[in-house]
């Protein structure tokens, strides 16, 4: 009976990192709304409350894998990929959030069609996150195990395509704006976008490794 508390809860692991991965996509989908309807203040207050929503519910997840981490005597997968898995999908919200409080901090006015962008690459990069992360319990099927190293190909390609972006919108930025406030603003915005889809190539990276290991 002792032994058997002792035993992995192979599904809570794993029902975890699909619950953080609903909210990664859950909140980048407001932060996308959040930039779509900017122009409305009560419309952006809303949707950057949500961010906060998830970013707080997902942070509760995390601190719960580390706890079930704790109390699991053998585990699906290594557990130093479990902690390194975890704490990296919370990195995305926590930009996502970080993203949203600092439009409001500095008194971002409007959106332009580079942070449109940037903001929409970063929503197919979680939601290719959420689809990797939903194919782990099955990796040791082969063909789950090739559909998520395809997913996390789609990843990169997606990061490749938002460091492409942010390039283009730098260059832009330093030839037309000529308020040296606004240009330090959209810098830091620039950045911080470009940066959730790089957190979200960092994710694909480990569970490339956690297929390669386990399939």
């Amino acid at each position: 009976m002792f032994f058997g508390k002792l035993l992995p809860a192979e599904a809570s692991f794993f029902d975890l990192f699909n619950q953080h991965g609903e909210r990664i996509v859950s909140g980048a989908r407001s932060f996308m709304l959040l930039i779509q309807n900017y122009a409305d203040v009560a419309q952006r207050e809303k949707y950057a409350e949500e961010v906060g929503t998830y970013e707080r519910q997902a942070d509760r997840i995390t601190a719960e894998v580390n706890r079930q981490l704790h109390k699991t005597f053998i585990t699906p997968i290594d557990r130093e990929q479990i902690h390194a898995l975890i704490n990296g999908m919370d990195d995305i919200l926590d930009l996502l959030q970080d993203a949203t409080e600092t439009m409001s901090l500095y008194d971002v006015r409007e959106m332009n069609d580079d942070i449109l962008r940037l903001g929409e690459l970063s929503t197919k990069c979680c939601e290719r996150v959420r689809a990797a992360v939903a194919l782990l319990p099955r990796i040791s099927q082969a063909e789950s195990a090739e559909a998520a190293i395809k997913t996390c190909e789609e990843i990169d390609q997606l990061e490749s395509d938002a460091d492409r972006v942010m390039r283009s919108a730098m260059s832009r930025l330093f030839r037309e704006e000529t308020d040296v406030r606004e240009l330090i603003k959209l810098k830091e915005i620039y950045e911080l976008l470009e940066s959730i889809s790089d957190r979200c190539e960092d994710v694909a990276n480990m569970i490339e490794g956690v297929v390669l290991e386990n399939s």
